[in-house]
């Protein structure tokens, strides 16, 4: 499971960089024009934070043996719910269906577990 968080990690990290960029530069002008430009930094900005947790969380599984099942929970936590959230946000941001804002409470309870399971993987 640790390398499955890592390079997930670093992927879902790397990524965010990339579209960070693309952002910025090739689609500023249409998202701001839009009214979505905030929305995509949001997705990003959380991309980001949830990629780097990957890591974390791959780093730790082999650090804190004895904290497996909440570090796993953790980690399946990061990696879908910034799926589901920073992913229903970039469909907000391509596709101007506002309705999938209403995907994205699931993704952010899905990180939120995820930060939870750290908290009981810390204590454990």
């Amino acid at each position: 499971m640790s390398k499955l968080f890592m390079l997930s990690g670093a992927v879902w990290a790397g990524l965010s960089v990339a579209l960070g960029a693309f952002g910025a530069h090739a689609l500023r002008a249409s998202l701001e024009a839009a009214g979505r430009f905030d929305t995509f930094e949001t997705a990003v900005r959380y991309q980001m934070y949830h990629g780097l947790g990957l890591i974390l969380v791959s780093i730790l599984l082999r650090q804190l043996p004895e904290a497996t099942r909440p570090l796993t929970w953790a980690g399946w936590g990061f990696l879908l719910g910034s799926l589901i959230f920073s992913g229903s946000l970039y469909l907000i941001c391509f596709t101007g269906a506002r309705w999938w804002g209403a995907v994205a409470p699931l993704g952010g309870t899905l990180m939120l577990a995820g930060w939870l399971a750290l908290v009981w993987a810390a204590v454990k």
